[in-house]
């Protein structure tokens, strides 16, 4: 079905949680969704709102401190594992600063797990802020949301005529997952006839994104016809397909761009990216169609076909244009 406030589908997945049901109409929504849009909004995924509203509240607790209190755990801080806190404008998209404050998170691995001893980059601990409960509440949500994207993979596989277990029989059994909490400042005192972008028009590296947000709105999608507002919700994640599942389905599911316009207030958003294993080599599923070089039409203008390696390949070439100077430091 589609929201009332967007033309992107709302798919109810308490089928695919449950095993039972109508599994083969939730593919099929999916399958419309993916080759729609991109981006679909999912209901009946069996998480907790208290788990929800609790991360919301503590991280506006955490982003109204100040700004030295906030770097006490800046990024600098967590090394090739490339967590903790980046200050407003820190973070780069296209080369231009976004007007956003925000906090990385990944998977919460000790000194002696074998990826980190191995210095493998963005593995390893995380850096939490000294506020009661923050870091239990990350982690409790980190986890749910890994249990919703091995949901969603088994729905998208599906979809394309593959066995349920097909992405994590290669890709996600051991999933890289990072997390993402940004606050983006309210631009109230900007002139009005400036375009102040929170995030420049991107899309996202990985599978599949899994996005909460706040109440205040600002996320559009591009679509052939132009830009789509992607409202919030009520207990509604926002999701969307990303490199990878581009280049696996040969274009057949394309990733989408997006971009995020700093509202009249302050909006938190929060992202949950599914990834594939940093080691796993990235192919074409067999049987689909292949791929012509859509680099004139991508916002890049990069050709994500052309690409062979590990996701850790590429996710590396990414991010280094991110933060181009944390680069230098630590990895």
């Amino acid at each position: 079905m589609r929201s009332e406030s967007s033309s992107l589908a709302v798919v109810d997945v308490t089928p695919l949680i449950a095993g039972s049901g109508d599994v083969e109409c939730v593919a099929q929504m999916l399958r419309r969704a993916c080759r729609e849009n991109g981006f679909f909004y999912v209901v009946g995924h069996g998480v907790s709102t208290d788990l929800q509203e609790r991360l919301e509240r503590l991280s506006r607790q955490f982003f109204d401190q100040d700004l030295q209190t906030k770097l006490a755990i800046r990024m600098e801080r967590g090394g090739r594992a490339w967590r903790g806190y980046f200050p407003v404008g820190r973070e780069l998209t296209r080369g231009r600063p976004d007007q956003k404050e925000g906090l990385y998170f990944g998977a919460e691995l000790g000194a002696d797990h074998p990826k980190v001893a191995a210095r493998m980059p963005l593995h390893g601990h995380n850096l939490f802020p000294h506020i009661a409960g923050f870091r239990e509440t990350v982690l409790d949500y980190m986890d749910a949301m890994t249990g919703l994207g091995h949901v969603l993979m088994r729905g998208i596989a599906l979809s394309l005529g593959l066995e349920p277990s097909y992405f994590a029989d290669r890709y996600t059994r051991d999933p890289l997952v990072l997390f993402r909490i940004f606050n983006y400042p309210s631009t109230r005192d900007e002139p009005p006839d400036e375009e102040t972008w929170g995030v420049g028009e991107h899309t996202d590296y990985g599978l599949l994104t899994i996005l909460r947000q706040d109440d205040a709105g600002g996320l559009q999608v591009k679509s052939p016809g132009g830009w789509l507002d992607a409202p919030p919700i009520p207990n509604a994640f926002v999701c969307n397909i990303g490199d990878m599942l581009d280049r696996m389905t040969g274009g057949f599911y394309r990733s989408t761009p997006h971009r995020v316009r700093n509202p009249s207030r302050a909006r938190l958003s929060f992202p949950f990216f599914f990834d594939p294993n940093f080691t796993a080599r990235v192919k074409p599923i067999e049987g689909l169609p292949g791929a012509d070089d859509d680099s004139a039409a991508r916002w890049d203008h990069a050709n994500v076909h052309a690409f062979d390696g590990t996701y850790g390949d590429y996710l590396l070439s990414k991010v280094g244009k991110v933060f181009p100077d944390l680069k230098q430091q630590v990895l």
